[in-house]
């Protein structure tokens, strides 16, 4: 009974959260909302919010919802009726039906690349990523965040795996309008020489020299690991030729070449 008891709790506590987190989504153009007043079923109305961000109300004619959250505009609409003298004390209430105004863009290498609505405030990278189908074959584990944060540029890198290992280094950020979500593709690194399999191979996380090596078939029965070169690129974008031991990480586009044993 005790283990019900909790459950509950948690349960009403979950959905307190989804309700608060609603009446918080901020209002905008195309949004289908329907607006109630207490004891005043003549007043009930469902309305698109316009472009300019207005709906027609009866008795206070244009009022401008855009840009106000839900119970933001629950209040300037009860001021409208109370300061009009239409009524004493009315108790609005304004519920969101269908979701236009806000939208996110996920582009890049996931299965359904495009434009998806914010049907409610909080809505998540993740979230997101799911709706857009999940990241395509090939596609980056590392996903690209851009967009405005209080009138500046924000851009932020998001680790998916691990976001659900119990060890992200970043929060799963929340999605707001006008976000773009990028899914790049899959780093890579080359290998060639005597290698069984050379060529552009998947770079895998924290992967070294020595994991290389096994990416590619292992050296062939020509090659050495001995005297092996890596070549990469620096900042300014120059080629430098480094002796590869196998302990040494690889990094996106690095070149590694296997020689052939003198013996």
């Amino acid at each position: 009974m005790l283990w019900a008891f909790l459950a509950f709790c948690l349960l009403s506590l979950n959905a307190q959260a989804q309700i608060d987190t609603l009446r918080e989504y901020v209002l905008g153009p195309g949004d289908v909302l329907k607006v109630t007043v207490y004891q005043n079923a003549d007043l009930t109305l469902e309305t698109r919010v316009s472009e300019a961000g207005t709906i027609s109300y009866p008795l206070l004619n244009s009022v401008k919802v855009g840009g106000l959250s839900v119970t933001a505009a629950e209040k300037l609409i009860a001021d409208g009726l109370r300061n009009g003298n239409f009524l004493k004390s009315p108790q609005v209430n304004v519920a969101v039906v269908q979701v236009r105004g806000h939208q996110a863009s996920v582009l890049g290498l996931v299965n359904k690349p495009g434009r998806y609505p914010i049907e409610v405030a909080g809505l998540k990278l993740s979230d997101l990523v799911a709706m857009a189908g999940g990241v395509a074959t090939g596609g980056s584990e590392i996903v690209t965040l851009v967009g405005t944060r209080d009138g500046k540029a924000f851009r932020q890198e998001v680790d998916l795996p691990s976001l659900f290992s119990g060890q992200a280094k970043s929060d799963d950020p929340v999605v707001l309008n006008g976000d773009v979500i990028y899914v790049d593709r899959v780093p890579t690194f080359y290998i060639y020489g005597e290698v069984l399999r050379g060529g552009q191979l998947r770079l895998e996380r924290g992967m070294t020299v020595r994991q290389a090596l096994a990416a590619g078939g292992g050296v062939t029965q020509r090659g050495t690991q001995k005297g092996m070169k890596l070549h990469r690129k620096d900042a300014a974008g120059d080629v430098k030729i480094l002796d590869a031991t196998l302990e040494m990480p690889v990094l996106p586009n690095d070149v590694i070449y296997v020689k052939e044993s003198l013996f």
